[in-house]
C-alpha cells in the first residue's frame, strides 16, 4: 500500500462497458468495443469497479484505492474517504426511462449514503437531438402520476435541445430522460439510485411511489451558460463538482491546469479529443513516475497528492488536444 502521505503520480483507469437495454451492440468509433450479449449504454470511467491501469496501483479496482489511500487521493479536507464522483459516457440508441433521482436527504432515509446530483456535457449530437429536463410549468404531481399509468407522461415532459459543447444540469429531484440522438459525458455524485416512473414497456421494475416522493416540481435543472476565461472555459461550478474545458496547444503544466491560486485536490482529465501524454516536470522533487498516455475518450486521475507533471498532445498536431476537467465540489454542508 502506498503510504498516505507519499506522493501519488498520475494513473489512467481502465473504462467498464456496462449493459443497458437501450445501448448500442458497436461503439466504434468511439471505442473499439461491440457487445458480445446485451446492448453497452453506458461506459463507467471512474467507477468502485474500474481497474487501475498505470503506476503503483495497477490492477486495484478504484473504490479500493479510495478506502486504502484517501488523503493521497482527496487531500486531508475532504469530508469522508469515498470516491466522490462517478463519470461515464453515455450511448442512447433508444429512450432511456423517464426517472427522478433522490436528493442526499431522502437518500438517507431510505439507507443510501447519497442522492444523485448529475450533468451531461454533450461530446456529440445529431440534428434535432434532445432531453427531457423537468416538468412544463404547472404540471402538478397528480398529473404526472396520472401520466405514468395513462402512458401519457412524456406530455408533460420539459424538453431541452441538445447540440455538441452544451452542459445540462440535473439536479436531484429533477424528472427526466436520456433520448437518442446525442453522446453524452456524464459527472454524478457517485451513485446509481434510480427511481423510474415510466419505461416504455420494457420489462424492467418501476418505482412509481418513491419517484413522486423524491420529485421536485421546480429544480435548477437546464442548460448551463459557459463562463470564458484566459486559459479554460467553465461549463459548470455547483454543488458536488466543477467542469472545465481546456485546449492544450503543445503542452501544459499541472499548476497552469489546477488554474492560478487554485490548490490541490482530486482531478480527473478526460480526453474530449486528441491524445495525451503526462510527464514528470523536470528539477521537481520526487517526480519521477513513468509517463502515462492518455489516449482519446480515456480518463486520467490526478491525486491531490500527485508531483508536478507537465501534459504534452500526443497526437501529432492532427487533432486537437481538448480536456474536460473534472474536480469534485462538496458542498457546505458535506464539510
Amino acid at each position: 500500500m502506498v503510504a498516505a502521505t507519499t506522493g501519488l503520480a498520475p494513473f489512467r483507469i481502465e473504462p467498464q462497458f456496462v449493459a443497458r437495454v437501450w445501448g448500442f451492440r458497436d461503439l466504434r468509433p468511439w471505442y473499439d468495443r461491440v457487445a458480445e450479449g446485451d446492448p453497452i449504454g453506458e461506459v463507467w470511467l471512474t467507477g468502485d469497479d474500474c481497474l487501475i491501469a498505470t503506476g503503483p496501483l495497477a490492477g486495484k479496482r478504484l473504490g479500493a484505492a479510495f478506502s486504502e489511500e484517501p488523503v493521497a487521493l482527496l487531500g486531508p479536507n475532504a469530508p469522508g474517504p469515498d470516491s466522490p464522483l462517478l463519470i461515464k459516457t453515455i450511448f442512447a440508441r433508444e429512450k432511456l426511462s423517464v426517472q427522478v433521482h433522490p436528493d442526499d436527504k431522502l437518500a438517507r432515509e431510505y439507507g443510501q449514503p447519497r442522492g444523485k446530483t448529475e450533468c451531461w456535457y454533450a461530446l456529440a449530437a445529431e440534428p434535432g437531438a434532445e432531453v427531457a429536463v423537468g416538468v412544463k410549468p404547472g404540471t402538478t404531481l397528480s398529473e404526472i402520476e396520472e401520466g405514468i399509468r395513462a402512458g401519457t407522461l412524456e406530455r408533460s415532459l420539459n424538453m431541452v435541445p441538445v447540440a455538441a459543447g452544451d452542459l445540462i444540469f440535473v439536479d436531484a429531484g429533477t424528472v427526466h430522460s436520456i433520448w437518442p440522438g446525442s453522446i453524452l459525458l456524464e459527472t454524478q455524485q457517485n451513485c446509481d439510485l434510480t427511481y423510474r416512473m415510466y419505461d416504455y414497456g420494457r420489462p424492467r421494475e418501476l418505482h412509481i411511489a418513491k419517484s413522486l416522493e423524491a420529485t421536485k416540481l421546480t429544480t435548477h435543472a437546464g442548460k448551463m451558460t459557459p463562463r470564458e476565461l484566459a486559459d479554460r472555459t467553465v461549463l459548470i461550478d455547483a454543488d458536488y463538482f466543477r467542469i472545465e474545458k481546456l485546449t492544450v496547444n503543445g503542452s501544459r503544466t499541472s499548476e497552469n491546469l489546477r488554474g492560478e491560486g487554485v490548490g490541490r485536490g482530486l482531478a480527473y482529465l478526460f480526453t474530449a479529443s486528441g491524445a495525451g501524454r503526462i510527464v514528470p516536470e523536470e528539477g521537481t522533487a520526487g517526480a519521477g513516475f513513468e509517463p502515462v498516455y492518455l489516449p482519446a475518450r480515456g480518463i486520467v486521475a490526478v491525486p491531490a497528492s500527485s508531483p508536478e507533471f507537465v501534459l504534452q498532445d500526443a497526437g501529432g498536431g492532427k487533432i486537437p488536444l481538448e480536456l474536460i476537467r473534472i474536480t469534485p465540489n462538496w458542498p457546505a454542508t458535506a464539510q
